[in-house]
Parts: structure tokens; C-alpha cells; sequence
């Protein structure tokens, strides 16, 4: 069964990245809960997609160059109604949500714009400490840091974010030593990809996909997680097996 993985949590009804967007996620039946890491000026792992805080709440300035205590005074509700004073939260705070769970958290390390240096050892530390690691899977468009966790975790941990289309990914994630792939879902129109990459031995994890015709395309194709911002109603669809 192609698992379903709420793309910053239940992002489409809730704030991105925020506790009641994971809350609600899990709530809805997701899998998995998909969430992005970066680090505040006082060295705190929080959870934020963007390198800037301008886009999500109503503060101003690049997280790097913000204390926790400065970026928890910002209202990060992002325009959804009951939400006023939503805060960001650290990725211990979410790693503690899904503790007792079965469900699986995609760590993404956000550090391709603004480098964080050593980043992918701190939430690794955050993980174990939580006792969370046979629950967590490290994925990032920087495969730098992700070949730093070689070694320190079973390759099913690592995951590659690809966004375009590159040759026999399958085989570059083979001898790269990570067990999954995170394709954007269009890349994977090139023919056996889900096959060869199963041969392999890699999963295949796609994002984002909030369309139930191309849920269950993927489904059909045997993906084995669908990233979307809707897990309710895609996650339904594909458990459905039609429209």
C-alpha cells in the first residue's frame, strides 16, 4: 500500500510547519509527517520551509539571523482563521509528537541557500535522544550533508530530494548508499523508474501531489509514499484505488 505523507503537515487546512498542522495530519490518518529544518542564530533546530520568516508569519528577517526567542515572538498562523498566535515550533517539539506513533517523519535539512554547517549531526542527535530514529528518515537537496550521515545511519535513512530529471537515478542512489529517492512526481514519466528503482532495492517517495487523478497514477505506478498537502483526501483516494 503507497503510503501517505502530509507535506508540512495538514498544510492545506492548517499553518505549514507548525504543531496543529502535524496534530491534524495525524488526526486525518496520514503515515508520515514531512517537515523542513533550519538553524536560529542561537543554534536551535526549528521547523521552516523558507530561509526568511516574511512569507509564513508576520515578523521579517532570515532565521539564521534570529534567536528562538526572537522568532517565537512572531505570529506564524499565516492567514488561517483560529489560529492567531501560532508559533514556530523546534523539531524536538514535532519528534515528541510522533513519539509512540507509527508514524514516519521526514526530516528535510534546508541548508542548499543558507549552509548550516554540521546541521544534519544535530538533528540526528535530536532523533536519537527522542528515540525516534527507526521512525525517521533524512532527506535534502544537498547531498553533501546527507553523505555526512553515511556511516552514522542504515542507508534506508537517507532519502535524495531530486527536483528534475536525471540519468539512472537508481543507480546513483545505489552507489550513493541512501534507500530512497524523493523525486518530484513529474520526473517519474521516465519509463520503469518505480521498477528499476525497486530492483535496486530504493524506495520512492514523491512530492507534492495534491491531485487524485495523480495520486493514484502514482499508486498504479507503486511508489511507495505520496507527499501531499491534503493526506484526507488524497490519502482516501489511493486507499480507494479510484476516483
Amino acid at each position: 500500500m503507497t503510503a501517505i505523507w502530509a507535506h508540512r503537515g495538514a498544510s492545506a487546512y492548517a499553518p505549514e510547519n507548525t504543531l496543529p498542522a502535524f496534530e491534524l495530519a495525524l488526526t486525518m490518518g496520514a503515515d508520515g509527517l514531512e517537515l523542513d529544518v533550519q538553524r536560529t542564530a542561537d543554534g536551535q533546530l526549528v521547523v521552516i520551509h523558507d530561509e526568511t520568516i516574511n512569507r509564513t508569519s508576520n515578523g521579517f528577517g532570515k532565521v539564521a539571523d534570529q534567536t528562538l526567542e526572537e522568532l517565537r515572538g512572531a505570529d506564524f498562523s499565516h492567514g488561517f482563521p483560529g489560529r492567531r498566535n501560532t508559533k514556530i515550533p523546534l523539531l524536538r517539539d514535532v519528534l515528541d509528537l510522533v513519539k509512540g506513533t507509527n508514524a514516519t517523519v521526514n526530516v528535510e535539512l534546508k541548508n542548499s541557500v543558507e549552509l548550516y554547517p554540521g546541521i544534519e549531526d544535530e538533528a540526528l542527535a535530536l532523533v536519537k535522544d527522542a528515540g525516534v530514529l527507526d521512525q525517521t528518515v533524512f532527506s535534502s537537496f544537498n547531498h553533501i550533508c546527507l553523505a555526512n550521515l553515511r556511516g552514522k545511519v542504515a542507508p534506508e535513512r537517507i532519502a535524495l530530494l531530486i527536483s528534475d530529471g536525471i540519468y539512472e537515478p537508481w543507480q546513483y542512489a545505489h552507489w550513493f548508499g541512501a534507500g530512497a529517492i524523493h523525486p518530484h512526481y513529474l520526473a517519474l514519466r521516465q519509463p520503469d523508474y518505480v521498477w528499476l528503482c525497486h530492483e535496486r532495492g530504493i524506495k520512492v517517495n514523491a512530492w507534492t501531489v495534491n491531485d487524485d487523478e495523480q495520486a493514484l497514477w502514482l499508486k498504479d505506478m507503486g511508489v511507495d509514499a505520496i507527499i501531499t498537502n491534503f493526506p484526507d483526501r488524497v490519502g482516501e483516494t489511493v486507499r480507494r484505488g479510484y476516483l
